[in-house]
């Protein structure tokens, strides 16, 4: 199956951004055991911001010096930043080479790995707020596609706690979660 990841990018800012709009405590904890609210937001906002200056050519060194801190309103960077990495998205070649901190990529797979990104965060701060963790099942099928490609390191990669047993025949939201370390057991 073919993704428009393009289409995808703008459902996982709204996922995200949505849960945003819920926050009501912002020290609450993550099931990233290592970030509060505060944390989790801050580095997908952060991750927003470094796409324009990288889809634009720039090198991971020059996009840091680029970068503007942040104000304390997250919600108000979260609005800014992803709608500026839509745009940025939406005039880049998928094709365009984008130098990360670990390699060069083509955009489409900066992409992929963006929008699996802030899908899993939505559903992360989903479980923190106690908002609605059920997650577009589009955008599960296709991050379950990048994810499961790369089950044999993504526990290596040191982004991503240990997997969680899962019944193969659980909902793929489940299968995915666990894959990338997270707990669904309702709590």
């Amino acid at each position: 199956m073919t993704h428009d990841w393009l289409a995808l990018q703008k459902r996982a800012a709204e996922e995200f951004g949505s849960r945003v709009d819920l926050i009501t405590d912002w020290a609450a904890a993550t099931p990233d055991t290592e970030w509060n609210v505060t944390d989790l937001v801050r580095h997908v906002v952060l991750e927003q911001q470094w796409i324009p200056p990288l889809l634009n050519g720039l090198s991971v060194l020059d996009a840091r010096r680029s970068l503007a801190p942040l104000g304390p309103d997250l919600a108000k960077e979260w609005a800014t930043h992803s709608a500026l990495a839509s745009a940025a998205w939406a005039a880049t070649s998928a094709d365009a080479p984008v130098t990360l901190s670990y390699d060069t990529v083509t955009a489409s797979d900066y992409l992929r790995e963006q929008v699996s990104d802030v899908t899993i965060h939505s559903w992360d701060l989903a479980r923190a707020t106690d908002a609605d963790e059920s997650l577009d099942p589009t955008l599960i099928e296709a991050v379950w596609t990048v994810f499961e490609a790369q089950r044999d390191t993504l526990e290596a990669s040191g982004l991503f706690a240990s997997p969680v047993p899962a019944d193969e025949n659980a909902p793929l939201q489940t299968r995915l979660l666990a894959l990338t370390g997270r707990d669904p057991s309702p709590l």
